[in-house]
């Protein structure tokens, strides 16, 4: 009977910068409509504690799309020799480090992409926006009937029995709430503003308020269509608290 295999644990408690871990899922990263990398090798490095980069082994790298640009330098994470990207007629200039050399365990042989510099990432066959997920952050939709209320001075935007609370480790609770709870008649969508989130997905809308004449721009967002971890949301609106009050069950957040 052979023993199963002992994975690499993962740092203790929050990540520090430079610490290493393995990736468990297959990493694939798009340019110009061409899969360039895919890899189910990739390492995580923090390069600072909020979140990690992938470093993918060199070996799941497309070899033709790399431009060697003949520049080096050390770091706290080795020797690096500095590539471009070429896919057709696009091309990303410096945006590919390769490690030669590393101090981390791991982490010689592979390269770190800009995340701007490719199309798409993906985790599995789920889009990923912004930067690689955390391992440590955990985000749930929970369906609640407590009261929540919307308040910009004396005027009530929104009020709801049937919220859903969205918990997302490090930050504030997030209150989304259904459309019929909303007071349209003071919301609309004023802007074109759009952000993007690698829990949540991209949003949809932002919405602004007029209360007496004053536009309050981007008070508000909606995620259409959420990742699926947090489907709950899907169609639902949360107010920024710095620009809004929001009383759970009476209480001022």
């Amino acid at each position: 009977m052979t023993s199963e295999p002992q994975a690499h644990p993962y740092p203790p408690a929050a990540a520090h910068a430079d610490d290493v871990a393995p990736v468990p899922r297959r990493i694939r990263g798009v340019l110009g409509g061409r899969t360039v990398v895919d890899t189910t090798r990739a390492t995580y490095v923090w390069e600072w504690s909020h979140y990690p980069q992938y470093y993918i082994p060199l070996d799941d790298v497309e070899p033709d799309v790399l431009v060697d640009e003949s520049t080096e330098h050390r770091g706290r994470r080795g020797r690096i020799r500095v590539h471009g990207l070429r896919v057709g007629d696009q091309h990303r200039a410096g945006a590919a480090q390769v490690v030669v050399e590393s101090p981390l365990d791991g982490v010689a042989g592979t390269v770190r992409f800009d995340w701007a510099a490719l199309d798409h990432w993906y985790e599995e066959d789920e889009e990923v926006f912004v930067h690689p997920r955390n391992p440590y952050v955990r985000v749930d939709a929970l369906r609640s009937t407590r009261h929540v209320q919307v308040r910009l001075g004396d005027t009530v935007l929104a009020d709801s029995s049937s919220p859903v609370l969205l918990f997302e480790t490090g930050l504030p609770t997030r209150y989304y709430l259904p459309g019929p709870d909303l007071r349209h008649e003071y919301l609309s969508r004023t802007t074109d503003t759009e952000t993007a989130c690698p829990y949540k997905g991209t949003t949809s809308y932002y919405l602004s308020a007029t209360v007496d004449g004053v536009q309050h721009p981007d008070i508000a967002w909606c995620y259409s269509f959420p990742t699926a971890a947090v489907a709950p949301i899907a169609g639902l609106v949360a107010f920024y608290p710095d620009k809004v009050e929001i009383l759970v069950d009476g209480q001022r957040v």
